[in-house]
């Protein structure tokens, strides 16, 4: 399938087509649209996954969709907001609800263009990750992943050069815990996220969950930590959420979520309508 037809998550066949990377000793049915869906919500541009296999497909169709809706979107505020410009109205709410209803210009600013990179060694047997580019292909999405081969204790010098700060890692291997002292502070700190799979309800993982808990007290408002547990499951029953928080987000609205349209807003509105009024102008 060439890129250009390539599937998204909701697509037919896209079920069948990831199928065949399902091993159901690794517990991640669920997991991945989940993490599919952390995608579209959060955005974000640099992505690690460390453990191929069935969420793989998952997060690169995300990205590409998330990638598509933000190029539309970035489109739709250029074009309500032009009018606002030319007759030197003030933005309003009739500007905040049309679509794209809520869009905040600083975030459209740059385009997005997210960068995903998938790191396994292909070391477990009865992984899938041997079967993920052939699959990725299929679907039209190899070139949404940087596959790099590699253990994650070898990956310093495997990762692409200037990928980082990372803002989401999805961490699905048994080294959670070099994982956490290496590249814990690589997570971007405005927020960047972090996944890892099945840390409850065994004792190893139990430990690496207290010892992440010794992290928070160590480092009082730097990291937001969240456990969900399947709890009809035996194993591989939970993942562990991780935000960092180091960098405070900026406050967008005021008391009772009133925005406030003059000021800093409306001239980031105003440089995104330009930039891409310029982009066009250059394309002719």
């Amino acid at each position: 399938m060439a890129d250009d037809a390539r599937m998204t998550t909701n697509s037919p066949g896209f079920a069948k087509a990831v199928a065949r990377l399902r091993v159901p000793g690794m517990g991640t049915e669920a997991v991945a649209p989940f993490l599919a869906g952390l995608i579209r919500m959060t955005r974000p541009r640099r992505v690690l996954e460390v453990g191929m296999g069935y969420t793989t497909p998952f997060l690169a169709a995300a990205l590409a969709e998330a990638r598509e809706l933000a190029d539309e979107e970035s489109r739709l505020l250029a074009a309500k907001t032009r009018p606002y410009l030319g007759s030197g109205a003030p933005l309003d709410d009739d500007w905040l609800r049309a679509e794209p209803a809520l869009a905040a210009p600083a975030a459209y600013l740059e385009p997005y263009r997210p960068h995903f990179v998938a790191l396994d060694d292909l070391s477990i047997p009865e992984s899938s990750a041997g079967q993920v580019e052939e699959v990725l292909a299929e679907l039209g999405l190899a070139g949404q992943v940087t596959v790099v081969d590699a253990p994650l204790r070898e990956a310093d010098g495997a990762l692409p050069d200037g990928f980082g700060p990372i803002d989401f890692a999805w961490v699905d291997a048994w080294d959670c815990l070099y994982f956490l002292d290496h590249f814990l502070d690589r997570i971007n700190p405005a927020g960047g996220v972090v996944v890892l799979h099945y840390l409850m309800t065994y004792p190893e993982g139990e430990a690496i969950l207290r010892y992440l808990a010794g992290l928070q007290r160590a480092r009082p408002g730097e990291l937001e930590v969240l456990n969900l547990l399947e709890s009809h499951k035996l194993r591989q029953n939970s993942v562990t959420m991780i935000r960092r928080t180091a960098v405070a987000p900026p406050r967008l609205a005021g008391p009772g979520g009133r925005i406030r349209y003059d000021g800093e807003l409306r001239t980031r509105a105003a440089t995104h309508a330009e930039s891409l009024d310029s982009e066009v102008e250059n394309d002719k």
